[in-house]
């Protein structure tokens, strides 16, 4: 079942409601009618046994925010087993603007912001090549794949220049990525120059805390993370695994800039 919607660049969320008749996996997609490779949400909702021993037997509800959005959205949804829509039913479907809110950023980051979430929204189609920002205060090198000194690729979907602040972005991955996965990666990736640290549990934090109070989905920066390391199993280890614990842990219990404050510490 596809649904569109004439989003025309605006914020807005869908509070959605569905009733499945019997357990299944819900697939969600929403992506621009126009544009390849130009996913605002992939998700995986699932429908387990027990959802269907209470009150209101097979039904859930939850809610697809868009900060940012096409023209033209479309709102796909299947059972991601047999690919179809006969296992389920939309009950609620409704359409909220987002209010604006002040975002606590430096300046800086507040340039970046919109450069950043340009680059995320075209970079599934555009190609490689060097893009930088209006002013000249923002680069980045779009690279087919990142190579270390000795022209061996990397498992990096993206690195910094802390002394220059270019950012370095591997095609390979980006155009595979959800567009809020990719404003992550990059969010990430300026605040390894910004505060400057090249700690990554700093940079997470500050990225995901900026992500967050722009109104992205909690649930794609939680796939930001275990997808970029699971796609590279070689590369996991215990301290990525306590990276994943310590963002999964923030993105659960963020409510503002003090709750920020505390978890860097």
């Amino acid at each position: 079942m596809v649904i569109p919607i004439p989003s025309q660049q605006q914020r807005f969320k869908v509070k959605v409601g569905i009733r499945a008749f019997e357990p299944c996996a819900l697939g969600v997609k929403c992506y621009d009618a126009a544009k390849p490779n130009t996913d605002y949400i992939r998700r995986r909702v699932p429908f387990t046994e027990d959802l269907f021993k209470g009150k209101n037997p097979g039904y859930k509800e939850f809610t697809l925010p868009f900060p940012l959005s096409p023209d033209q959205l479309m709102v796909e949804m299947y059972d991601k087993a047999y690919g179809d829509d006969g296992n389920f039913r939309i009950e609620k479907f409704e359409l909220e603007k987002i209010e604006p809110k002040n975002i606590w950023a430096e300046p800086e980051m507040h340039r970046f912001i919109g450069f950043a979430q340009d680059f995320a929204v075209k970079a599934g189609y555009m190609p490689t090549g060097v893009y930088d920002s209006k002013d000249g205060d923002f680069l980045i090198q779009y690279l087919p794949v990142i190579e270390d000194e000795e022209g061996n690729p990397l498992v990096t979907p993206a690195r910094t220049n802390r002394k220059s602040g270019r950012i370095q972005v591997a095609q390979s991955s980006f155009a595979g990525y959800t567009i809020p996965v990719r404003v992550v990666v990059l969010f990430h990736e300026r605040y390894h120059f910004q505060i400057p640290t090249r700690l990554e549990k700093p940079a997470d934090l500050h990225g995901l805390r900026l992500y967050l109070d722009l109104g992205f989905p909690r649930t794609e920066a939680v796939y930001a993370t275990t997808k970029i390391f699971t796609s590279h199993p070689e590369s996991v280890g215990k301290g990525h695994r306590d990276r994943v614990k310590d963002i999964v842990n923030f993105i659960d219990n963020y409510s503002g800039r003090e709750n920020l404050k505390t978890q860097t510490k």
